[in-house]
């Protein structure tokens, strides 16, 4: 049956069906228990499951990391939300260093099948510590799978992917796409109006891990782009008036090289826009790997179109994150050359 969901929903709905799939599954972390979390994508499934299966955790990053790897290593699959992505690196050296390496430490004798969810990117006024899109600094690391959905639909079925894999998952959700509609800065004119809702199957279904979206269709250019930027340069691309490819990336690592390359070689050129800062964001890594498979097909050079090389700011995060009108641009400028 497919039902009417935001992306708070159907996350929900993928944690839902997971609980009741699997007893092996646990998740736990700050205020998703009887609150249901600080964005309600737990809502009700500690009630529904009970304290032992659905709990809060301390207010520590690194103690839920450490716990959960424990779990993942003894049998279980821990699944846990660390409240924003900015807090996220006081367990960063648990997942990094323990979590990515204990399959191949001890020879394939342990994994670790771990989800970590966390919400992520701006939009929301939510100033330095509860905007950024730390993505980057984790597809660095080899043994993390990388995972950032975008739409109501692609976000329950990545999240049961992620949940069943037997490696540890880091998934990012977009805050700015939990509920919508977004209508873009209040002082300024409305720039992009969401997809607030979409139909879901109430039902166990998977996206799987590693394969891009086409969102688009076009012959002209190739936009790439994941989480709430695959909105924005929806929008871009309509305003440009310019026929597009664009392709919603889902999963950073591994990413879906063969669909980006597909693409490229059909519109000979290439826009990629993330929200995180420019210097060192996934966009730099996909760029050289295009030249290194594309480069005879490149009509022009590769465009990024990303957030500055600053601390997020609060004031003026319209002005910081990817517009319509800077992808608009980018994607003309592949026209000129």
């Amino acid at each position: 049956m497919m039902v009417n969901m935001n992306m708070v929903q159907s996350v929900n709905s993928a944690l839902d069906n997971m609980l009741e799939r699997d007893n092996d599954i646990i998740i736990f972390g700050e205020d998703i228990g009887y609150f249901g979390g600080v964005f309600r994508t737990c809502d009700g499934l500690q009630e529904k499951y009970g304290k032992h299966r659905v709990f809060d955790s301390p207010l520590s990053e690194g103690g839920i990391a450490a716990t959960a790897f424990g779990m993942g290593i003894n049998g279980l699959r821990p699944v846990v939300e660390v409240q924003f992505a900015d807090y996220i690196f006081p367990a960063y050296d648990q997942i990094v260093n323990e979590m990515a390496k204990v399959r191949h430490r001890s020879g394939g004798e342990f994994w670790c099948p771990t989800t970590i969810r966390s919400p992520a990117g701006g939009g929301i006024r939510g100033g330095h510590h509860h905007s950024q899109s730390p993505e980057a600094q984790f597809t660095h690391t080899p043994g993390l799978k990388v995972v950032y959905c975008s739409t109501p639909f692609n976000s329950k079925g990545l999240l049961i992917s992620a949940i069943e894999d037997n490696d540890p998952v880091i998934f990012f959700e977009p805050k700015r796409c939990y509920r919508g509609p977004f209508y873009g800065d209040p002082h300024n004119v409305p720039t992009w109006k969401g997809h607030p809702e979409a139909e879901v199957p109430e039902s166990y279904y998977k996206v799987p891990l590693g394969e891009a979206r086409l969102a688009m269709e076009g012959d002209d250019c190739t936009v790439i782009a994941w989480g709430t930027m695959v909105h924005v340069a929806e929008q871009a691309i309509k305003n440009s008036g310019i026929s597009c490819d664009l392709i919603d990336l889902q999963t950073l690592v591994p990413w879906d090289k063969d669909a980006i390359v597909k693409s490229i070689e059909k519109t000979g050129r290439c826009v990629i826009v993330h929200e995180a800062p420019k210097t060192s964001g996934f966009g730099a890594e996909m760029v050289a790997s295009i030249q290194e498979r594309c480069f005879y097909h490149l009509e022009s050079r590769i465009e990024r179109v990303t957030g500055w090389d600053t601390p997020f700011p609060h004031t003026t995060e319209w002005d910081y994150m990817p517009s319509p009108s800077r992808i608009s641009e980018a994607i003309r400028k592949t026209q000129e050359e």
